[in-house]
């Protein structure tokens, strides 16, 4: 399974089930991902761990009113068939994580840098 979609899973699966914390194996990509989504107040804390050898995020999700602040995350450029989006045509709702030339970015920020990439997920 694609890395990036199985970090999404567990991130969903963990607020599916109100849980206040969930580790996803680390990667540098995995890490710019959720530092977005920090920057963007989805989730509270990101915490770089090791266990028996293997490095970990291990992240604190944010609620409000015992609400998940995130109702859904997909997929959308796949190991199989990427998409791309020029800056004119991003959106501002919902979040969208893009893969530009100047790194990861949300979709405000690189719509306002002028920047278009590669989709790499969003986020309700």
């Amino acid at each position: 399974m694609d890395p990036i979609t199985d970090m999404l899973n567990r991130i969903r699966n963990a607020y599916a089930v109100s849980k206040k914390t969930v580790d996803v194996p680390f990667s540098n990509f995995k890490e710019n991902i959720v530092k977005i989504l920090e920057k963007e107040g989805l989730i509270d804390e990101i915490q770089k761990r090791k266990k028996e050898g293997k490095r970990f995020l291990h992240l604190a999700l944010k609620y409000k009113n015992d609400q998940p602040l995130i109702s859904d995350l997909k997929r959308i450029s796949k190991q199989g068939k990427r998409i791309y989006i020029g800056y004119k045509n991003i959106k501002s709702f919902p979040l969208i994580i893009i893969s530009t030339s100047k790194g990861l970015m949300a979709n405000k920020e690189a719509k306002k840098q002028k920047l278009g990439g590669e989709i790499i997920c969003e986020i309700w």
